[in-house]
């Protein structure tokens, strides 16, 4: 199967060993596989990648993956297109079905692990 991040390769060599518990090397592979992440349903990936400062960061487990569930299931996930990239940061754009993203997020690596702080949303 191709890989749900539209990079062209197969899932098995590009997000899978991510989900599977391989750190993401870059910020721009962790803003992939969280983008994947998201197309198959892994709330888990999702909330284990995301800083805990981040303002998306739930305590409430239960509540915050049932939430991105309900978020996975609304989106189609059409396309993720990327605009520019830098050590720390991604601007993307991810057409969603019923709506565009076009975001510029924030990343911090901790012990050696690239997380997910924020995303300044492009107008």
């Amino acid at each position: 199967m191709d890989c749900p991040c539209y990079s062209g390769k197969p899932y098995s060599e590009c997000c899978k060993p991510y989900h599977d518990g391989l750190p993401a090397p870059t910020a721009l592979a962790l803003m992939r596989s969280r983008y994947s992440a998201y197309a198959l349903g892994k709330a888990d990936y999702i909330m284990l990648t995301t800083h805990p400062k981040s303002p998306y960061y739930e305590k409430n487990r239960a509540k915050w993956k049932m939430a991105i569930l309900e978020f996975c299931e609304r989106m189609k996930f059409v396309r993720l297109d990327i605009v520019s990239f830098g050590d720390d940061w991604v601007h993307f754009i991810a057409d969603l079905g019923p709506t565009v993203l076009d975001e510029k997020s924030q990343f911090e690596q901790v012990d050696g692990k690239w997380l997910y702080v924020k995303g300044e949303v492009k107008k």
